[in-house]
């Protein structure tokens, strides 16, 4: 029920979407995503979709605090309402942060929802990078999901 209140809400934001900046082969040249965030009661509502992504693989993603930009690293750390210990599962987690992963379909096609108890203030989120792996919960790894593969600018 609450995806589907989601979607009718979001329906009405234009969403970002085009290409994604791609760092390496596990995101094919041509690959797309569309990013649509809305603020929904005191909260927020993040929706991912992808196209042309190798089939049938699970990736990592999440809002990152800087644009893409020409290297991995540039769009810097996961954006954190409260900021905190990069892996420490008191800061990186999914209240926390906005985690979209996914697994794509036989047709390389992928759809991830993240619902938050918190509305962007003056700092923002800038990106939404794509991580080789579904992100890790326990201490000391918390929030991590491996290299990173690929970016889309979001105005958050």
């Amino acid at each position: 029920m609450h995806l589907a209140v989601a979607l009718a809400l979001a329906a009405s934001f234009t969403p970002v979407s085009g290409g994604l900046t791609s760092y390496d082969p596990r995101v094919p040249a041509g690959a797309r995503a569309s990013v649509v965030s809305a603020p929904v009661g005191d909260g927020t509502v993040v929706l991912l979709g992808t196209t042309g992504l190798l089939p049938n693989r699970e990736y990592g993603a999440h809002a990152h605090v800087n644009p893409c930009g020409a290297a991995p690293a540039d769009s810097g750390p996961h954006y954190q309402h409260v900021q905190g210990g990069a892996t420490d599962p008191a800061f990186a987690n999914p209240r926390n942060e906005i985690w979209l992963d996914f697994t794509t379909d036989a047709r390389g096609r992928g759809v991830a929802f993240s619902r938050v108890d918190w509305q962007f203030g003056e700092r923002r989120a800038r990106s939404v990078v794509l991580h080789e792996e579904h992100t890790h919960t326990e201490p000391g790894h918390a929030g991590t999901a491996g290299a990173r593969l690929a970016c889309i600018n979001v105005p958050f």
